[in-house]
């Protein structure tokens, strides 16, 4: 059985991007040091790893993630008021039957939110 599932995002800045999850996401960080970090936010959790960015530990341009939520409403509102996205970055009613907006983060990842639409 599968209990969850825990990205682990790439960065260069560790300590940068526990700043701007906290700023642009109301993330908190839960466990810290220069390499790795823990941050969670209403019991999603998200890991960072440094990695150099070089042939021998690539950042590989970026990730997806696709935070599924409820109502995404208030969310994205809170965002925009954070300064994450513009208040023109919301799908409604997507060919696959989703509301989404997703925005990079520093290291190029790219995230999500996205709620059922049906």
């Amino acid at each position: 059985m599968i209990s969850h599932v825990v990205p682990v995002l790439p960065s260069q800045n560790i300590e940068r991007d526990l700043q701007w999850y906290r700023e642009k996401m109301g993330f908190e960080p839960v466990f810290a040091d220069h390499m790795y970090a823990v941050i969670q936010r209403e019991g999603l959790y998200l890991h960072l790893q440094w990695h150099a960015d070089t042939p021998d530990d690539p950042l590989l341009g970026g990730s997806v993630i696709r935070i599924v939520v409820k109502n995404i409403g208030p969310m994205f509102e809170e965002f925009v008021e954070r300064g994450t996205v513009k208040e023109d970055q919301f799908r409604a009613n997507t060919p696959w039957q989703t509301n989404e907006f997703g925005f990079f983060d520093l290291n190029n990842n790219a995230i999500f939110l996205v709620e059922d639409a049906r």
